[in-house]
Parts: structure tokens; sequence; C-alpha cells
């Protein structure tokens, strides 16, 4: 098991892991939490080398993506940097890269009852005001769950709160920053349940948060 232990705070800066190979020829991970090596909850960064492809599977607890970079591919369509998606329980496919690509991949984690598939381009989605000067797009929202991406402009500070259910962040762009460190672009953190922090930001910075599923 890796980083299992839901009550422990995870930093991971993604950039200073090495690629490990799967046991499919050109798709390759970096692991960030994972429950056992082939099954199970997983959540890693995921490389498709150009023309590298999947056999034809499901997901019996679902599938999150986030496409990082390049063009995932499957039999619904194309899917270029910035697409999201979640695939639930049932949903099969025999994904592919003609180009090449890096994902965010979560496996293994959705609530029971979460069946809806979504596929979002939030390069051209509607974001949403936030608090303060924040902006926000919201991607999902199931009980006292909710995953969006969030726009801080450079020097915007959020006052000091607690998660319930936790926080997990991916940064995308820029620096996210709190009195516990500094998380560059590509950086993975997973805080627990009640964990508590005052963020900001000293330059335009683009995450990724899911809140509220770690109770």
């Amino acid at each position: 098991m890796l980083n299992m232990d839901f009550a422990q705070r995870v930093v991971i800066d993604t950039h200073h892991q090495q690629w490990c190979d799967s046991p499919l020829p050109g798709v390759q991970r970096k692991p960030l939490a994972r429950q056992e090596a082939e099954q199970g909850h997983a959540t890693s960064i995921v490389r498709y080398a150009p023309g590298a492809q999947f056999r034809t599977h499901d997901h019996p607890a679902g599938e999150e993506i986030l496409v990082l970079s390049g063009v995932f591919c499957d039999h619904t369509g194309d899917y270029p940097a910035g697409t999201y998606f979640r695939n639930p329980p049932g949903f099969k496919h025999a994904p592919f890269s003609e180009k090449g690509c890096e994902l965010l991949v979560k496996l293994h984690q959705f609530q029971a009852g979460d069946n809806q598939r979504v596929c979002i381009d939030t390069t051209t989605a509607l974001w949403q005001a936030g608090q303060g000067n924040l902006q926000v797009l919201p991607l999902h929202q199931l009980g006292t769950e909710s995953v969006a991406l969030v726009r801080w402009p450079a020097g915007e500070r959020f006052a000091s709160h607690t998660h319930y259910g936790g926080e997990e962040i991916y940064v995308l762009q820029g620096e996210f920053i709190d009195e516990h460190g500094r998380y560059p672009a590509g950086t993975w953190l997973r805080s627990p349940h009640l964990s508590r922090h005052q963020p900001y930001v000293e330059q335009d910075t683009l995450i990724w948060v899911k809140v509220g599923h770690l109770a």
C-alpha cells in the first residue's frame, strides 16, 4: 500500500518522481496513493507514449481523469489537455493516445450511487466568481464531495479555514502556498479531515481541488 492512511497529510512534487512502467508497454505511472498493485483505490500521474493502447476494460468503482497534456482517446472521441472525465462503474473502453498524453487519474473512488458519466472541456466551459477574487469551474458535486478548478490571481489570500472531509489538490500552474509550505506546479497535496490552513499565492495559479471525500 502507498499513502492509504487518510489521516496523514501527504505532499508530493511529482516532477521529482521517477516514472514506473505499467504492465502495458508504452504506459508509465507516477503513483501517489495505491491500495494494491493493479487494483483498488489508486491516484497516479499516467503517461501514454504515442501509439500506446489499453485493452478493453471497465472500472468497478469508477475512473476520474484530468488530461494534463497531449490528447487522450477512446471509442467516444479524442480529448485534449484540459478535458475532465468521470467514467462510472460499468463504463467500458479501450483508451489510447495517438500523439501521447499525460493524465491525473483516480481509480476506484466513486461513492455509491455516483453513476453519471461526465466529460467537460475546461478550456471552453464557463467559470464562476468565487470568494474574494477567485474564479471557480465546478466539475462534480455529490453529497459532501466537490471537485473544481480554481484560478487564483497573483497576490490573492484566503481566510484560514477548516476542511470537513479533507482536501486534495493538484497544482496545474503557478505556485500554491500556505503556512506549511510552497507547492509549485506538479505538486499533489492531500490534507486530512478537519485539517486547517490559510492559503495564498504570489503569482497567477491554477489548481484542481477536491474536498469533502476523506471523512
